[in-house]
């Protein structure tokens, strides 16, 4: 067909077209690369930060495997606000737009995300870990896992128990398990009549026969108080924290037997009744 027989003004109108085509598909294709080269420096940067990471000593794998995560994320959103510049978009309304909706649902999700911020700061401060016995405000227990949101504990007689990390690290945490020894107490209620030197050398043979009483510190023995009923003497002996309920429970039984042993009473509680006669007027 001859050109001639083309009306310029078609002519130039599948020109522009044309032009806008191509700088289209350019555009697209800019886009997609940024984006795949975007995707794979995300899992490069989230990969290279769970490695450093795990280099640290003593660094938590479940906070390591969420800070990773949370880099790629921070990544992606990145190249997501790229690629839409790349298509003319104002990045600057989408982020204001990102900071209102990250507050929104930070608002609504407050509960939440203080049980996230709880988690990271036990993560990483470390009050107690997998295996410890703890005591949070009546939260008691052994520790099973430690997660973002809550934490799994068994109970001593094998109950579940799950409790949010916010409630555990607002308490204040008694952790049974973190120092290498404890000290056992025994108190014994003995009679007045009885003699108390006698009672707090029997106390101490018990100590000093069971290879669980550590010698330093040495056990000591002392008379405690001065009860309504009996005269209270006590033993303190220190021992691993593996062995305190087992030395606990025995050197009670031991005890028991040995006062019974040497006529040593333990009495009752006690309460002297006088009647008065009153005469009539």
């Amino acid at each position: 067909m001859d050109k001639q027989l083309i009306d310029p003004k078609y002519a130039a109108m599948a020109e522009q077209f044309t032009e806008v085509g191509v700088q289209y598909l350019i555009t697209v294709a800019s886009a997609i690369a940024v984006l795949i080269v975007g995707m794979i420096i995300a899992g490069l940067l989230q990969r290279w930060t769970r490695t450093a990471l795990s280099k640290v000593r003593g660094f938590d794998d479940t906070l390591r495997l969420f800070i990773g995560k949370v880099v790629k994320y921070i990544t992606m959103i990145l190249v997501f606000v790229t690629v839409l510049a790349q298509f003319g978009v104002q990045t600057t309304s989408i982020i204001a737009a990102l900071g209102a909706a990250g507050l929104a649902i930070g608002l609504a999700l407050q509960g939440t995300l203080a049980n996230i911020a709880a988690g990271i700061m036990m993560l990483v401060l470390r009050p107690f870990q997998v295996g410890d016995y703890i005591d949070a405000d009546g939260v008691g227990g052994t520790i099973e896992e430690i997660g973002l949101f809550v934490c799994t504990l068994r109970t001593a007689d094998g109950v579940y128990l799950c409790a949010p990390n916010n409630k555990i690290w607002n308490s204040v945490i008694i952790n049974y398990s973190r120092n290498n020894t404890r000290r056992v107490e025994l108190v014994m209620g003995i009679g007045y009549e009885d003699d108390i030197e006698q009672a707090m050398k029997i106390l101490m043979d018990l100590a000093h026969a069971d290879e669980r009483v550590l010698k330093d510190p040495d056990p000591v023995t002392m008379v405690k108080s001065l009860d309504d009923s009996a005269v209270s003497v006590a033993l303190r002996a220190w021992t691993r924290t593996d062995d305190f309920w087992g030395l606990n429970w025995e050197l009670t039984k031991r005890a028991k037997e040995s006062f019974d042993t040497a006529g040593i009473s333990i009495p009752f509680p006690q309460r002297d009744v006088h009647l008065y006669e009153v005469k009539p007027s």
